[in-house]
């Protein structure tokens, strides 16, 4: 048996993802507490159809994040959903059960809503969530589960919970005081982009929230910040989703 056999394997499934905050934190965190038997690989995968065949070739895998473009696309290989993840409809936790079965869980919920509970106030009682990707659903999850009413904003919009960009007004900023960008727009190494919303109606009543976290300050938050509003990266909120799913893997 090879040194690499002989390690629990972890890792992040995505597409271009060798900016990805995971892998050194992982790394840092088997460091920390001694864990040398432990490794967190990156799986960065052009089309999700090479899946199976990447988790056939690895022995003793216990757990996989799942991140930008396949939250969703992913769960036709699982096996089961936890109930959490099922009512989403997207998974970013997989746990290789002991039966050899593949769990998805959805650890973002816990992220996002940890992370942006201190800073709501009254308020606060609407938002748009801005993208309709894997990472959206779980933060209207999240915003229902607290009684936040929210719409998604979509460059095509195709139900009633979503509207268009275009239809982004002062009467409607001043409705929805809490901004969520769930799209990739800005993200390193194209910080210059930015969700295409009216900032000129931001105000200090106006919550904004990036699920980015590379910069530390997008363009959206700072366009928001500008404008007096409270902002807050996604930073917190990885970090919480990653010890939520340290402890699914090793419960």
């Amino acid at each position: 048996m090879t040194k690499e056999e002989n390690k629990k394997m972890f890792g992040l499934l995505g597409k271009n993802i060798s900016y990805s905050f995971s892998k050194g934190y992982f790394a840092k965190k088997f460091e920390e507490l001694s864990l040398k038997n432990h490794k967190y690989v990156n799986f960065d995968l052009q089309n999700i159809e090479s899946f199976p065949d990447i988790i056939d070739k690895i022995s003793n895998i216990k757990g996989i994040n799942v991140t930008i473009p396949y939250k969703q696309d992913i769960i036709k290989y699982l096996n089961t959903l936890d109930k959490t993840a099922k009512k989403i409809g997207a998974v970013n936790t997989i746990k290789f059960t002991k039966r050899g079965n593949l769990k998805g869980y959805n650890t973002d919920v816990v992220g996002f809503e940890q992370s942006i509970k201190p800073l709501l106030k009254k308020k606060h009682r609407k938002a748009l969530i801005l993208g309709t990707g894997g990472a959206s659903k779980a933060i209207a999850y999240a915003l229902k589960k607290n009684n936040i009413k929210f719409k998604f904003v979509s460059r095509n919009p195709s139900s009633k919970k979503e509207i268009s960009y275009e239809n982004l007004d002062e009467k409607k900023l001043k409705k929805y005081t809490i901004i969520i960008n769930c799209t990739p727009l800005g993200t390193f190494p194209d910080t210059e982009k930015y969700p295409n919303i009216p900032y000129q109606f931001i105000t200090k009543n106006h919550l904004l929230y990036d699920l980015i976290y590379n910069p530390e300050v997008t363009t959206f938050l700072s366009k928001g910040k500008e404008n007096g509003a409270t902002i807050k990266n996604g930073y917190e909120m990885l970090q919480l989703q990653a010890e939520e799913s340290w402890r699914i893997w090793n419960a």
